[in-house]
């Protein structure tokens, strides 16, 4: 049996994207928690947000209109700007 993986972005020819190297330490950094509208999405990302902020690290927190689309170029264009690191939240 052979896998067929399909690409959901729709490109024929996908570009390659360098991966960023992840920082030694979140110390100092604004990390963005990004939920994408899925169910219970926002229950992991409040913990999460606790925990984060409990190690006195600031957080900012963003939702998409819904899971469907893609984020709305403003509202990447503001996570972009705002946040050092993001952590986008997938839940059912």
């Amino acid at each position: 049996m052979s896998r067929v993986y399909v690409d959901p972005t729709s490109e024929r020819a996908p570009a390659h994207r360098e991966r960023i190297a992840r920082p030694e330490s979140l110390d100092g950094l604004t990390i963005g928690l990004l939920d994408i509208s899925k169910a219970r999405g926002d229950v992991f990302l409040d913990q999460l947000e606790v925990r984060l902020r409990e190690r006195g690290l600031r957080v900012e927190r963003f939702r998409k209109p819904t899971f469907a689309k893609p984020a709305p170029l403003d509202l990447r264009h503001q996570i972009a700007t705002t946040c050092d690191v993001v952590i986008e939240a997938l839940a059912d």
